[in-house]
């Protein structure tokens, strides 16, 4: 998990998209994930590194310092997320629950930008 994945989002475009749409985008990740699980694991395991690629690259982002319950609920989100896909699922997420979560940072984005860009 050490390649980058988004180049152009860690080079600093990422940081130019809002909270919603920065959310919107790691829920993509996170559905693609928690789909290919038990169909391709490979597949799922390289989605959720790139999830928490960008909930890193969002946990990073200078905008949500003045913050720390964001911060703490984007820290926790990933934490949930990687407990599910990756670890013992000790807080008993489901796939759905998952995406229900991260489909409403996606359709908020919608709305208030007319659409989710590519980062």
């Amino acid at each position: 998990m050490n390649a980058v994945q988004h180049r152009d989002a860690a080079a600093g475009r990422w940081w130019q998209l809002s909270l919603t749409e920065q959310l919107g985008h790691v829920g993509s990740e996170v559905s693609r994930a928690v789909r290919w699980q038990s169909r391709n694991p490979d597949v799922a395991r390289r989605a959720l590194f790139r999830a928490l690629e960008l909930f890193d690259l969002t946990l990073a982002d200078p905008r949500h310092r003045a913050s720390p319950a964001r911060l703490r609920e984007i820290a926790r989100a990933r934490e949930l997320v990687a407990d599910f896909l990756a670890g013992e699922n000790q807080y008993g997420c489901t796939g759905p629950s998952l995406q229900k979560y991260f489909d409403a940072f996606a359709v908020a984005a919608r709305r208030s930008s007319g659409g989710v860009g590519r980062p």
